[in-house]
């Protein structure tokens, strides 16, 4: 009898394993092959091509696309997220993670899950409340919420199946980025370094939320053992106390997967603080900060690592997109790995050993002459680490490319990036000093203001605040084609078969172009600047080419779009679409202030130190300012009010901190003579 039910037993599992292996083998089927007009994975595919095999809409008929629908989602915070749809049905995110699914047929919302995420936790990210999407995987919707939980819906309904806290809420630790399942696990990353943390991702079981493995980016404190002997390895190129500092490395973006390698590739995040020079004080790579890593899904182990900055000090993250594909060099077919990270040089790497094939420079780009080739390591400019003056160094930390997706056209083996031309002045923080509430761990920003004209090391033309949209050859290394952009924060990519590329953009047009030239071909504005990248789909065998508006975002927070105010809107257009375009407000015609208050100059000076170290990661002065007011347009500054937002929180709803317990009345003071003064320097400029 016990053999009999052994041998039963042994039988029952291999019956379960073999029909889990079939489901999990129809599902990469059911993902891989997009030609049934779904768009079920963040990148449509695991290589993360963004390359649609639709092809109803074409050069020779798109001045007949036309808007079939929208969807105003009321949200007035940034927008990056890449919709999943299936049969039929949309799954979005907004800001503070909240999740809709939405009826493509009926055009109405059929439930909306709002995670509640406390907005206290709105200071803790660097760069607005945003979230790039969710996962979906046997009728689950993953979510990854600001605050740091993993959270299961029902694809049916949004009633929550399971949560999961992923992350040590006491640190600013945030979740913006989208989940990705692999082989029956979700795979999330988190953000904060610019706060001080250190960077992890973790794999949970897709069906219970069960943890299943953590790789740490970079090591914890010397005097505890190892969780592995990467972080061991790693360890080796750290100097100083820099596990005080959190040591940053967080994942918060690029992730791809390739099943028949079985290898996970993610891409991993800037130093904390930012400054190598206060990080780690004696040098080193700091392994794994802005490294692509290739990880095996099963177990979390590491296989192999590409560093494309080592030593990083300027911000410069490799969390950008990671697309993979096999391309013919030299007479022979490679698999390779494509990223065109912010330091400015696009990576072809072999992605089965992570060995270097080919860099160069996609934009301007002065911190580092090129890639040695042998090395794989950036030939660095002698004046690069700003140790002994101010430098102006290009790209700056925004990158010359930053998370906005790229796109990889395989008819015409081309990758289109929405770049930039960037540059900032950086210099040492002599006041520097470890802080565990400021931004960059420290006082603030360790950016100085500089200009092309003042600078020392910067004399190019090319070196403008600028946007643009490439088209690359990844075997040539070179620029096919471009089109110059006024703006450098633009949204992300769409490519199709029918060889268009769809991007929008910052002042409001959805735009799409001939992939094989660069011509614009079609526009429509939608009047409020565009971040997340357009997907495109079937629904009863039509196309549609969807994107979602909501200005917002990092540089978004700070930084003015169009002259309209319009909330986040779903736009769905297609062949004879004859909708017309709500509506939007002009925006409000505001002045500079004018408060009747003397400025006390022993107070401007304080008021600036603690103008960037708590207000300048969202506001500006007499800039224009974004989704964060200008304070230099402010009514409240120089009156009491200005001082019942800051200390007693009275905007916290709106998701702007409560300061009464790290300002004073006198320090909150301090700050307005500085705005104020700044304000009166403005007025004086002609």
């Amino acid at each position: 009898m016990k053999k009999y039910l052994v041998i039963s037993g042994l039988f029952i599992v291999i019956i379960s394993t073999f029909l889990y292996c079939k489901k999990a083998k129809d599902s990469y089927i059911e993902i891989t092959n997009s030609s049934d007009g779904n768009w079920l994975l963040h990148g449509l595919n695991y290589s993360e091509s963004r390359f649609s095999p639709l092809n109803q809409i074409t050069a020779s008929n798109i001045n007949e696309l036309g808007l079939d629908w929208s969807l105003n989602l009321g949200l007035k915070r940034g927008i990056e997220a890449t919709p999943i749809v299936k049969d039929g049905i949309m799954y979005i995110t907004g800001p503070w993670s909240i999740v809709f699914a939405i009826d493509l047929r009926t055009h109405d919302i059929i439930w909306k899950y709002d995670p509640e995420v406390p907005k206290s936790v709105g200071e803790k990210g660097c760069c607005d409340v945003v979230n790039r999407g969710v996962a979906l995987y046997d009728n689950k919707i993953y979510v990854g919420s600001f605050d740091g939980r993993l959270i299961a819906l029902d694809s049916k309904n949004g009633k929550k199946i399971w949560e999961v806290l992923t992350v040590d809420q006491s640190k600013p630790y945030t979740i913006t980025g989208a989940p990705r399942v692999i082989k029956g696990n979700v795979i999330i990353g988190n953000g904060g370094a610019e706060f001080g943390v250190r960077g992890y991702f973790t794999a949970y079981d897709a069906q219970t939320g069960k943890q299943k493995w953590r790789f740490y980016t970079v090591p914890g404190n010397p005097s505890v053992p190892f969780e592995n002997k990467a972080m061991e390895d790693a360890a080796k190129t750290w100097t100083g106390e820099w596990w005080k500092y959190g040591g940053g490395g967080t994942v918060w973006d690029a992730m791809a997967f390739d099943p028949d390698l079985n290898l996970l590739y993610v891409g991993t995040g800037n130093g904390s603080p930012w400054d190598r020079n206060k990080r780690s004080p004696l040098g080193g790579d700091n392994l794994f900060l802005s490294s692509i890593l290739a990880i095996n899904p099963d177990s979390g182990e590491l296989i192999w690592h590409y560093q494309t900055t080592p030593g990083d000090s300027w911000d410069f993250t490799a969390t950008q997109h990671i697309i993979l594909s096999d391309l013919k060099i030299n007479g022979k077919i490679r698999k390779v790995l494509m990223q065109a990270p912010k330091n400015g040089f696009f990576y072809l790497l072999d992605r089965t050993n992570g060995k270097l094939i080919s860099a160069e420079k996609f934009t301007y780009v002065n911190w580092a002459e090129g890639i040695n080739i042998k090395t794989g390591r950036p030939i660095e400019s002698k004046w690069a680490r700003y140790d002994k003056a101010n430098i102006d160094v290009a790209p700056n930390y925004n990158g010359a490319h930053n998370w906005q997706p790229m796109a990889y056209n395989s008819n015409l083996n081309l990758v289109y990036i929405p770049a930039r031309e960037t540059f900032s002045n950086y210099g040492q923080d002599n006041d520097w000093e470890y802080n565990k509430t400021g931004f960059g761990t420290g006082n603030g920003w360790n950016l100085a203001t500089g200009s092309v004209e003042s600078s020392p090391t910067i004399k190019d033309e090319k070196a403008t605040n600028k946007g643009k949209l490439i088209a690359w050859d990844p075997i040539k290394q070179k620029e096919v084609w471009s089109v110059k952009q006024n703006n450098i924060w633009n949204g992300g990519l769409l490519t199709t078969n029918s060889n268009l590329v769809f991007q929008g953009t910052a002042d409001g047009k959805l735009t799409a172009y001939n992939g094989t030239n660069g011509k614009l071909i079609w526009e429509a504005n939608l009047q409020t600047g565009i971040l997340a990248p357009p997907i495109t789909y079937l629904v009863d065998g039509v196309q549609y080419v969807t994107v979602i508006t909501g200005w917002g975002g990092g540089y978004g927070m700070k930084n003015k779009h169009t002259n309209y105010v319009l909330p986040g809107t779903i736009y769905s257009f297609k062949i004879g679409g004859k909708s017309e375009l709500p509506e939007a407000l002009p925006a409000f015609n505001r002045e500079l202030i004018n408060p009747d208050w003397k400025v006390e100059t022993n107070k401007i000076t304080e008021g600036e130190t603690l103008f960037w170290k708590f207000c300048g990661t969202c506001h500006v002065i007499g800039e224009g300012g974004g989704v964060a007011p200008d304070l230099g347009y402010s009514p409240m500054v120089g009156t009491d009010a200005f001082k019942i937002v800051v200390l007693d929180g009275i905007l916290l709803p709106n998701g702007m901190p409560k300061f009464e317990n790290r300002l004073t009345i006198d320090e909150v003071n301090a700050i307005q003579h500085f705005i104020i003064n700044k304000v009166k320097d403005l007025k004086k400029q002609p």
